[in-house]
């Protein structure tokens, strides 16, 4: 996806999840984020939001440390306040991204082309993700993130966060998991083992069939593989073979 794309989905789900928590009690549980009230989730990603832009825009090298978030962050918000906070936060993000020149330099922390191709796909799926935390929260589906966004996603998770050192998905003796979009759009042959995740692509993979194959629409396999399903597997999601990889996944695939 490009950078515009990028921003485009984060403008589309940062009003979404405002639309979310304005219907919602912010004292509702967060079902999707056990220890959390919707406050919580606002307040967090609203934080999270001010955090990201600061890199692009005041040209941060390294990650800010307590006292340095605790300055970007700025007074706390009430919970009478912090719905319009929140949507504050999100919009200052989205212009900090929109007007950024194409060159600029900052601190990131996942493989990208670009600091500003890293932060824009970053923030789209933190609030594409946190979107459906507010939906669960106010105890409805919500729209389906669409199709390109959540496989962009997918391979973020995989490629990205499923690979650094911090990840605890590893197992002592290598299986393999085959990921694949419903409409043919995108694959990931996946092996899980004790070191790096090994992640291939497409036409790439292996020859032969994976221990575990998932398959369904892009926006289930999102939420499936962000760990947003904690009931089950949905019923447009077809697994076929040892299902206990999928167990694995549900209890080590975890993202902080």
């Amino acid at each position: 996806m490009k950078i515009t794309e990028h921003l485009d989905a984060l403008r589309r789900e940062g009003a979404l999840l405002a639309e979310a928590a304005a219907a919602t009690d912010l004292s509702a549980p967060v079902p999707t984020c056990p220890d959390w009230r919707l406050a919580d989730l606002l307040r967090h990603t609203g934080q999270v939001h001010l955090w990201a832009a600061s890199y692009p825009a005041r040209g941060f090298q390294e990650r800010l440390d307590d006292a340095g978030e605790r300055e970007v962050f700025g007074p706390d918000p009430s919970d009478a306040a912090l719905l319009d906070w929140y949507r504050e936060s999100h919009a200052a993000l989205v212009d900090t991204l929109a007007t950024a020149p194409a060159d600029t330099e900052c601190w990131t922390f996942l493989p990208a082309p670009s600091p500003l191709a890293f932060w824009a796909r970053r923030q789209a799926h933190e609030t594409a993700v946190h979107r459906i935390d507010a939906d669960a929260a106010a105890g409805r589906p919500g729209p389906e993130v669409e199709a390109a966004l959540a496989l962009d996603g997918v391979d973020e998770l995989l490629r990205g966060f499923m690979r650094r050192d911090r990840s605890q998905l590893h197992s002592d003796e290598p299986r393999t998991l085959l990921i694949q979009d419903a409409d043919g759009l995108a694959s990931w042959h996946v092996t899980v083992n004790p070191g790096p995740l090994e992640v291939v692509s497409g036409e790439e993979a292996p020859a032969g069939p994976a221990e575990l194959t998932i398959t369904g629409p892009a926006h289930d396999l999102y939420l499936l593989l962000w760990n947003r399903l904690p009931a089950g597997v949905p019923a447009r999601v077809r697994l076929d073979g040892d299902e206990s990889l999928l167990d694995l996944w549900r209890a080590k695939a975890q993202v902080g």
